[in-house]
């Protein structure tokens, strides 16, 4: 039988770490009005900085969390989402 062995470092669960981006990121998504609530972005958002409005059927961007990857840009079949450079970035 196998003794458990720790593990080095620092151990989280699953999913992902919670990092607060902040002004790090510069592009920011924006939704476009297209949205069908697919949820093929909440899905693909490495940060799980999208979340659900269900009522509303509205999907919800934390730019603290986002990191401005555009994943969940590449991955909304409608087009839906867009990546925006905030006004004084320009």
């Amino acid at each position: 039988m196998k003794k458990e062995k720790s593990i080095p470092g620092p151990v989280s669960k699953a999913g992902t770490i919670p990092t607060r981006m902040g002004s790090w990121s510069t592009a920011k998504p924006v939704l476009k009005g297209k949205c069908t609530f697919c949820l093929f972005c909440w899905i693909f958002c490495p940060e799980g900085a999208i979340t659900q409005d269900e009522a509303n059927r509205k999907v919800l961007f934390d730019f603290e969390d986002c990191k401005g990857c555009g994943i969940c840009v590449k991955e909304c079949p409608t087009g839906a989402i867009e990546m925006v450079e905030p006004e004084g970035d320009k």
